[in-house]
């Protein structure tokens, strides 16, 4: 296997990382964004007002995104047992 290669095969893994973990990080740093700006303008340093909304708006897209990642994942991991398939290895 060249090295090229092998570099392809790393960059895809990464780009799927950034394609499936993407969105939910993005949301959450979103809403940390939100929660941290209304505590500085209200002066409320409670940490559970800061982690019990970002915990339950993180679950709810991880629900509402776990099609996109099953279907993504599975495509990846197709396309990556076809490989070995064709290696032979």
């Amino acid at each position: 296997m060249a090295y090229d290669q092998n570099v392809q095969y790393l960059s895809l893994a990464f780009w799927q990382i950034i394609m499936t973990a993407g969105p939910i990080l993005a949301i959450a740093l979103g809403i940390g964004l939100f929660i941290g700006l209304i505590q500085a303008a209200t002066s409320i340093q409670e940490m559970t007002l800061s982690f019990v909304p970002k915990l339950f708006v993180v679950l709810g897209a991880m629900a509402l995104f776990a099609s996109y990642t099953l279907s993504t994942m599975t495509d990846y991991f197709m396309f990556i047992f076809e490989e070995i398939a064709l290696k032979g290895i």
